[in-house]
């Protein structure tokens, strides 16, 4: 099991969306969700979107950056996915859970040990927490993943 599991806007998004938020905590015990990740959630809940509320479940923590510099050193991304990768970067045994295709490629050229949504779906089927993936992934389709 790594260390710190890092988990951004996307992944919590669509897993709550699925009603399947709860096999974070079943794959991982605790996640934590970089600040940014939480402003993010709350701006999509200010649209109407239906987002889940990070303070509602005590398997997740809130955790800032602890070297805020490194923020500005990864461009061309959300402030979620940059403060994923920064995480990661101060924490190098840990496993990130991210969904855009160039953060994956920077974690990638990093090293770091990720994961995406249908890698958690993959796996949850695996341990025996969901029945069945396709049927999710066709859901995470018309949600527009």
């Amino acid at each position: 099991m790594p260390d710190l599991v890092i988990c951004n806007t996307s992944p919590l998004f669509y897993l709550y969306q699925l009603g399947h938020l709860d096999v974070l905590q079943k794959l991982y015990g605790h996640i934590v969700v970089p600040e940014a990740v939480v402003s993010e959630l709350k701006a999509g809940q200010a649209q109407g979107e239906h987002v889940p509320d990070i303070s509602a479940y005590p398997w997740m923590a809130v955790r800032s950056v602890r070297i805020p510099w490194l923020v500005r050193l990864i461009t061309d991304f959300g402030a979620g996915e940059a403060e994923v990768l920064a995480l990661a970067l101060e924490e190098p045994h840990s496993l990130v859970i991210l969904d855009d295709r160039l953060a994956r490629e920077v974690a990638r050229l990093q090293n770091l040990r990720m994961t995406g949504t249908a890698g958690i779906l993959v796996k949850a089927k695996h341990k025996g927490f969901i029945s069945a993936v396709a049927p999710l992934l066709n859901n995470l389709l018309q949600l527009g993943f």
